[in-house]
């Protein structure tokens, strides 16, 4: 682990132990020095210029999209469409396929452990397409039970936005079986991978998802870069999000016509740098492995949490099955305001996320059904 750390030259520059890897992750030196190069001599406008430099970095942006796609194992990069982050990857698929295909009397099906991204923009859709929005809650374990899943998916569910792994609890939901229960009842489902997708191998195929978004700035990528997967066919339904160069295929007084996939999502000039260091972090994710990402997350985790459940003062808010988890700790020091725990915690060089739940008590916050985490 010591050896991965050298990669890190912030963590050679700054004296800090920083565990807010699922806010932002820092950025390996080979993420910095692929960004540094195109800058220094790959520089240019893809798909805009007929001359060589423009088309080189034609053929580096699009060579990263192919590397994306093979990564979550895409049946054709045409299916990845790169965004600014997940939030907008969502934003995209509410207002293109929700808005257009959702009617009064449907349903709209979101667990109540979402992040606020893939939770007010259903609320929007609702709200202007007379759908319900429907929740399905945690039991005390901190998990999406069976029944659960079974009794939300209904007849009249019509969309279906999950997160594959919390933000908050680290609980990884079961997305295989609740995609194959949307599908049943003839939904879409839209997967919140950013959470996920650091941690563990993705395969968009075998899960069947329809839509699947991640940010890049949590798998050790640059900010401001996001993936929005979507199956071809649903994709080529979609009326564009965002309007403007690249985009279009024919422009008229009255009229536009529009590029093909995946051009057509892709209005303006992109963030060519941020999808260079995303493919630069693929490669560095697959060089290390999965499984030894696993094993030495597995080790520290288990420590921390058989110590940290010695501490009397402090409640842990993680599920019991650990085949279940990934990479979260939540917890509350009892009596204390998590930005004071936060700040301490900083004093000694610490690096942590806080925040103040909107519930009270933690049975409320499993299953509450006017409470958030």
């Amino acid at each position: 682990m010591n050896d991965l750390k050298r990669d890190f030259p912030i963590l050679q520059n700054r004296e800090i132990v920083y565990l807010d890897s699922g806010a932002t992750t820092q950025k390996p030196v080979q993420v910095i020095k692929k960004v540094e190069k195109f800058y220094e001599t790959q520089n240019a406008n893809p798909h805009r210029g007929a001359y060589t430099l423009s088309m080189e970095a034609t053929e580096i942006y699009e060579s990263a999209r192919k590397k994306i796609a093979q990564f979550i194992h895409a049946k054709s990069s045409d299916e990845i469409i790169f965004t600014k982050n997940a939030t907008e990857a969502l934003n995209l698929i509410a207002y293109s396929y929700g808005m257009e295909n959702l009617k009064s009397g449907d349903e709209i099906v979101i667990s109540i452990m979402e992040h606020h991204s893939n939770l007010v923009p259903w609320q929007k859709v609702s709200k202007v397409t007379g759908a319900k929005l429907n929740y399905m809650y945690l039991n005390h374990d901190f998990e999406i039970s069976d029944e659960e899943i079974e009794n939300k998916i209904t007849d009249q569910t019509k969309i279906v936005a999950i997160t594959h792994v919390s933000n908050v609890l680290g609980t990884i939901n079961p997305a295989k079986k609740i995609i194959k229960q949307a599908h049943k009842k003839g939904a879409i489902v839209i997967v919140d991978a950013s959470q996920s997708i650091p941690h563990m191998k993705i395969d968009v195929q075998d899960l069947d998802a329809d839509f699947l978004v991640f940010s890049g700035h949590k798998m050790l990528a640059p900010l401001g870069i996001g993936v929005l997967y979507g199956k071809r066919e649903l994709l080529n339904q979609m009326s564009p999000f965002l309007m403007g160069g690249d985009m279009i295929e024919y422009v008229y007084e009255q009229n536009t016509t529009f590029a093909p996939l995946p051009n057509k999502f892709e209005a303006g000039t992109q963030n060519v740098e941020g999808v260079i260091g995303l493919a630069a972090a693929i490669d560095y994710i697959e060089e290390i492995g999965y499984d030894k990402i696993q094993k030495i997350e597995n080790e520290v985790i288990s420590y921390a949490r058989e110590e940290l459940a010695k501490l009397e003062f402090l409640t842990l808010y993680l599920t019991p099955n650990e085949e279940n988890y990934s990479g979260v700790i939540s917890f509350n020091i009892k009596n204390v305001h998590p930005h004071d725990v936060a700040s301490i915690l900083d004093g000694q060089g610490v690096c942590v996320r806080s925040r103040k739940s909107l519930c009270a008590r933690s049975e409320e916050r499993r299953v509450g059904k006017e409470c958030r985490l």
